[in-house]
């Protein structure tokens, strides 16, 4: 079984990268945060008010 030249070892090397770059990239301008899209003005945090009676 012949072995792989260095070149093609680099070669391989930057392909992976370059793919791993493009699905990080991808993913994160794909990302869309809840306060964006959101068109209604309701609040992000929701307080619970709990009385306790001890």
């Amino acid at each position: 079984m012949p072995q792989m030249s260095p070149m093609m070892w680099t070669l391989l090397f930057v392909f992976f990268i370059s793919l791993f770059l493009l699905f990080n990239i991808l993913n994160y301008f794909n990302f869309l945060p809840e306060f964006f899209s959101s068109k209604t003005s309701q609040p992000l945090v929701k307080n619970h008010s709990l009385n306790w009676k001890w």
